[in-house]
């Protein structure tokens, strides 16, 4: 028999710094849903997108913070605070959850502000190597200064990880949580005659969809069709790009609100990107069922089984992508072998249950170390076992 629900459930501030669609929305929505049972949330975004509504119907309240966005300019960022510990004095949260470089920064400094402890999950540090140099210098600078703010810090992948050992924070405070998504019925079929081959990405860096589009071009395929799933500021020049290389084959799709039915009508999926956390775009191909071709990034190696679910492409050498794409297309029994490899490898390791569950115990041991958090963390504690 399932255990009661505890008298007091403590408030969790959900704090990402836009509600557009992406990896890292899915992420939090995700979390709302299947942790109502055990906290009491508030959700605290940027920008007017779809996840204030997905949070609304997981039974969360929702804060619209007007000022919260990716601005570069510190007077917009400051007022943003300002308007950050408003929100968080009136929502009165036993704890902030902040997602997001942007949140990530203001939420820590508004925790440290008003005493409240804060879980920040890193959907990828932007101080990798293959980020510009000058955003790689910005973002150690940051991270080094916050890292002694964070109550507990979540890395996605092993890869980031290995990254945050290089902060001032202790390694018993840095947890690994690799990204698990929920099932769903809708299955791909890869090894049908190969139709339509599907990115789903906000159409910015560190994507590089531009190089997908060429390579597409490069490879021929002409019963195929590329589809991009998703918006962003670089639509209008991918658009121009497709129209001088390969028109009429490339189809935006925008913000596609049934992903898993479009995966389901692709025979392929790929990701070309600088850098990446532990995309939820590839375990969403990985649930339907298809082969994926992406670039040869540690969190994407990692989801991939070092290529075991999939085809890695090192570099941005055009050239290989077109070659990884026409031997999918010309080889529908690997396509169906590596779909198949890849649904089994998102079933074992990357279902939302675990996730979900090792998020609940962060909570716990960071509301633990809270004045009066011990009592919370034990209250808690009865719903999640």
């Amino acid at each position: 028999m399932p255990s009661p629900l505890p008298p007091q459930r403590p408030r969790v501030a959900f704090l990402i710094t836009n509600s557009e669609i992406g990896g890292a929305q899915a992420h939090v929505a995700d979390l709302l849903r299947a942790l109502s049972d055990r906290i009491e949330a508030v959700l605290l975004a940027g920008g007017d997108g779809p996840l204030l509504v997905t949070a609304r119907a997981a039974g969360a309240r929702t804060v619209h913070l007007s000022l919260l966005d990716n601005a570069l300019s510190p007077l917009r960022a400051l007022a943003a605070l300002r308007q950050l510990l408003r929100a968080l004095r009136v929502a009165a949260p036993d704890l902030i959850h902040a997602h997001s470089a942007k949140a990530g920064a203001l939420g820590r400094l508004a925790g440290w502000l008003l005493g409240i402890p804060v879980v920040y999950t890193v959907h990828g540090f932007a101080f990798k190597a293959a980020a510009p140099a000058r955003q790689r210098l910005a973002s150690r600078v940051a991270e080094w200064l916050l890292a002694p703010l964070t109550t507990r810090l979540i890395c996605v992948a092993q890869a980031e990880c290995a990254l945050a050992s290089a902060l001032p924070i202790a390694h018993e405070r840095v947890s690994v949580i690799r990204n698990g998504i929920a099932d769903c019925d809708q299955q791909a079929e890869p090894g049908a005659p190969l139709r339509r081959i599907v990115m789903v990405a906000r159409l910015a860096a560190p994507k590089r969809a531009d190089l997908l589009i060429r390579a597409f071009a490069r490879a021929g395929l002409p019963d195929c069709e590329l589809v991009l799933a998703g918006e962003g500021p670089q639509m209008a020049a991918l658009q121009a790009l497709t129209n001088t290389v390969a028109p009429g084959r490339v189809r935006f799709a925008g913000p596609v609100g049934d992903v898993p039915a479009l995966l389901a009508s692709a025979q392929a999926f790929a990701l070309a990107s600088d850098h990446e956390g532990f995309p939820l775009s590839v375990l969403e191909a990985m649930r339907a069922g298809l082969p994926v071709v992406a670039s040869d990034l540690p969190g994407i190696r990692e989801q991939l089984d070092d290529g075991a679910c999939g085809l890695l492409v090192a570099g941005h050498d055009e050239q290989a992508w077109a070659a990884a794409l026409t031997r999918l297309a010309g080889d529908a029994s690997r396509r169906e072998t590596l779909g198949r490899a890849a649904r089994t490898r998102w079933a074992r390791e990357f279902g939302l249950g675990p996730m979900a569950e090792a998020t609940w115990t962060i909570y716990r041991q960071a509301l633990a170390g809270r004045p009066g958090g011990a009592r919370a963390a034990a209250d808690t504690g009865a719903s999640g076992q």
